[in-house]
């Protein structure tokens, strides 16, 4: 069954945890068209991450190929196992752009004016407000795997040097139709990003703020904010801690608190780092410090080089050093 059960210390825990707990949250009626149609989409981002996990790249065959610059076989050969490592990346690129229209869904349900407050949202609407933890936890994911995997851009920059070559001796490519140049930019610029899926959606947030101006931008900062706090709270209180059913749980929440402080920061017009700020951002960063190190430094670099607001004058000096 699933778990639901209420906590008078903080009563947007208990029904959220629904939000984080492995259970489904099942759609409601208002909520079924928007879910279905972000469910095909979370459905793809597992197998995304398998690819991108067991992505070795062709580091081998193109420093050989760039060693013997006259040895066409060793040419081909390099071309031959970069080709497909190309289509995986566009692949992966082209994920990016459904997970952001995904978002942008999401976002329109969660932040709209049908109830008062983002406690009622994350309450009345579990299943998008369960998409969107998933969504979070699949981008730093994602980043994750790709910060730590330099064969991505070093292949790609090797399929755009090879290309502009073939293209100057009038060689047919038959890698080229799987991305043409204007493509291959967008691309490049995509990979060249240390956290690509989180600019994706930082960039994607910030827009749908900026389309809907209508929409008072405290309904979308406030939707971030008590996601963060609500995963915070799960996070540092035995009680509820003692009720995950297992590390991958924790490591979803904190992704997820993570998640949303950036979005956060690039949102709301001073940040998340302001003394004005709704995310406590000591409290977050020491639950972040209390896991075991090597499981958190990833988001501990998230937090460090891809907000926005961090560096600014008004961030706090404590804060600052606690990330150092």
């Amino acid at each position: 069954g699933r778990e639901k059960w209420i906590c008078p210390a903080d009563f947007v825990v208990g029904p959220f945890f629904v939000c984080v707990s492995p259970a489904d949250a099942q759609p409601t009626e208002a909520e079924r068209e928007i879910w279905e149609e972000v469910d095909v989409v979370l459905k793809d981002a597992k197998a995304i991450l398998d690819e991108l996990q067991a992505y070795k790249g062709a580091g081998p065959d193109i420093r050989e190929a760039i060693q013997n610059p006259n040895d066409e076989a060793l040419q081909e050969k390099a071309w031959a196992a970069v080709v497909p490592l190309v289509g995986k990346l566009k692949k992966f690129y082209e994920f990016s752009q459904r997970l952001e229209a995904a978002l942008h869904s999401l976002l329109g349900a969660l932040t709209s004016e049908t109830y008062s407050d983002p406690t009622q949202h994350l309450e009345r609407e579990q299943a998008l407000a369960r998409q969107f933890a998933e969504i979070l936890h699949f981008t730093l994911r994602f980043d994750e795997l790709k910060m730590t995997n330099p064969a991505i851009q070093n292949d790609f920059s090797y399929y755009r040097r090879t290309l502009s070559r073939m293209r100057i001796n009038n060689v047919p490519a038959e890698g080229e139709n799987e991305v043409n140049n204007e493509l291959a930019n967008r691309i490049s610029l995509f990979y060249a990003d240390a956290t690509p899926m989180l600019k994706t959606l930082s960039d994607g947030t910030t827009k749908f703020v900026s389309e809907n101006k209508n929409l008072p931008i405290e309904n979308t900062t406030d939707c971030l904010s008590t996601m963060a706090s609500v995963c915070k709270v799960m996070l540092e209180t035995p009680e509820y801690r003692s009720r995950f059913t297992s590390e991958d749980t924790v490591s979803f929440c904190l992704r997820v608190m993570v998640g949303v402080i950036i979005l956060y920061d690039y949102v709301h017009p001073v940040g998340a780092f302001a003394k004005s700020s709704k995310i406590d951002m000591k409290g977050c960063i020491k639950v972040l410090k209390d896991q075991p190190p090597n499981s958190v430094e990833g988001l501990l670099n998230a937090l460090r080089y891809t907000t926005k607001h961090l560096n600014d004058e008004s961030t706090n000096k404590t804060i600052k050093s606690m990330l150092q």
